[in-house]
C-alpha cells in the first residue's frame, strides 16, 4: 500500500513541477496593499507550498475520525 500512495505522490510532484516549470512569464498581483510583477512558476510554487502547509496543519490540528462497523 505505501509503494501506491508514494507513486502518487509522486506523480502529484511531477505534474505540479511541471506546471509551475511552464509557466515563467510574468504576471502582475494585485495585493490590498498594493501589486507585484512576479514570474508565474513563483506565485504557483508558492501557492503549492501554502497549500501543502495548509493541509498538513489541519490534519495536524483536527482529530482523526475513526471508522466504526
Amino acid at each position: 500500500m505505501w509503494k501506491l500512495k508514494l507513486a502518487g505522490a509522486l506523480a502529484v510532484v511531477v505534474v505540479a513541477l511541471t506546471v509551475v516549470l511552464q509557466n515563467t512569464q510574468a504576471v502582475e498581483v494585485r495585493f490590498l496593499f498594493g501589486k507585484a510583477a512576479l514570474p508565474a512558476a513563483a506565485l504557483l510554487g508558492i501557492a503549492l507550498l501554502l497549500g501543502f502547509a495548509l493541509g498538513i496543519l489541519f490534519s495536524l490540528l483536527l482529530p482523526a475520525r475513526r471508522r466504526t462497523r
